[in-house]
């Protein structure tokens, strides 16, 4: 039985990855470990070990390896730190496989400490563009991995012409799209968020419409995120609709957008917004079916709104270049640009589903190859 091992370090890598684990758990030629890090035990984040554990996955180990302070010196040290700890626990542990999630500092730790100790790395997500640092650091990770698990065709194809052997190169579909799909499939009854999970500001009746706002620093241009938040601010502010706010992730610059978000809370009368630090995935996707639009730089626009057909604003320059769907309209950071941009989209209403990132069953796909594929560290030069 193989041993695979998954780290999860934060609020979107659990839903990026929560139906292979599913998989790989009652996979019969499967053996799930599960290591648990970074910003997922921090609570100001909403911390998703409390979730993870609440769906039945108890972690073989956690792992603390962030360095306070939100820029990029405590990030590059976060990086440092997450390979010599991830080192010691993978050596304990003695997986056959470690699977790595997308694009953050923490999956490139997690890719460098097996590599180093001859364990075969998985890729999930890799192969797609985006901005700032995400992008070197994801095909950072394809060059660290052994196997890939491809969101989509072009995905695939980009591995391929970065020199990874074809036949170690796999279109899955985005595992978070399985939730996504699942979420759909249901009986959409609502559900109470501000019963469920609290939060901060007024409450308002959602059945009579809302937007959804997540934005996160972009660690290429840190310095301005207080400025680029702000004219968020000021446009959900003008535009006075009922909107669910969700904290930013661990990034360098998330300081600046906290601190934004609470000076401009504290200074202005603002009785249409409010604030979640985080939910769970699930009763995430089902906020976001029944909303007119989201907005902000999460890829979550790019790809569950896109299955969803949910209306997406994305700011700036966070995924610049990653494939798209028609319900994505791309803006600067204005505030006239973004205004204008969700009121376009409030009147043109829902768009068609897009399978762009996958059909809903990417989880079930991963954990088969991982059970048949040869697990090797040796890799095929194909320059």
């Amino acid at each position: 039985m193989r041993k695979i091992c998954v780290v999860i370090t934060a609020r979107p890598s659990y839903a990026r990855i929560k139906t292979v684990l599913e998989c790989i758990k009652k996979h019969s030629e499967l053996e799930l470990q599960l290591i648990v890090g970074a910003s997922a035990l921090i609570e100001r984040y909403g911390p998703a070990i409390k979730v993870i554990r609440e769906d039945g996955f108890e972690p073989d180990a956690v792992v603390h390896m962030v360095v306070e302070g939100e820029n990029l010196v405590t990030t590059a040290k976060s990086t440092g730190l997450g390979v010599v700890e991830l080192a010691t626990i993978f050596d304990n542990l003695k997986p056959d496989a470690v699977i790595s999630i997308a694009d953050r500092y923490e999956t490139i730790a997690t890719a460098i400490a097996a590599s180093y100790l001859n364990i075969t790395v998985a890729h999930v997500q890799g192969g797609e563009i985006t901005g700032s640092i995400d992008e070197k650091v994801r095909h950072a990770v394809t060059k660290l991995a052994n196997i890939h698990f491809a969101a989509n065709q072009q995905s695939a194809e980009r591995i391929i012409r970065m020199g990874e052997d074809p036949k170690t190169v796999f279109t899955t579909g985005c595992p978070s799209v399985d939730l996504a799909a699942r979420v759909l499939a249901e009986e959409q009854v609502g559900f109470d968020p501000f019963d469920r999970y609290g939060g901060v500001g007024e409450k308002f009746d959602p059945r009579k419409g809302y937007i959804v706002v997540m934005q996160h620093p972009v660690t290429t241009e840190y310095g301005d995120s207080l400025s680029q938040i702000n004219q968020t601010l000021i446009a959900i502010e003008e535009l006075g609709y009922p909107t669910f706010w969700f904290w930013p992730n661990v990034d360098a610059g998330s300081d600046g957008i906290s601190k934004g978000i609470r000076h401009f809370r504290e200074t202005h009368e603002i009785p249409h917004i409010h604030f979640f630090k985080n939910l769970t995935p699930e009763d995430f996707l089902r906020l976001l079916i029944g909303a007119k639009c989201i907005v902000g730089n999460s890829s979550v626009s790019i790809r569950e709104a896109s299955f969803l057909g949910v209306p997406a604003v994305n700011i700036g320059y966070r995924q610049t270049g990653r494939d798209r769907g028609p319900n994505v309209i791309d803006t600067g950071y204005s505030t006239r640009e973004v205004l204008e941009a969700i009121q376009s989209h409030l009147h043109n209403g829902r768009y068609p589903c897009s399978k762009l990132y996958g059909d809903g069953n990417a989880g079930a796909r991963i954990a088969d190859i991982l059970a048949t594929v040869p697990l090797t560290v040796e890799k095929r030069l194909l320059y």
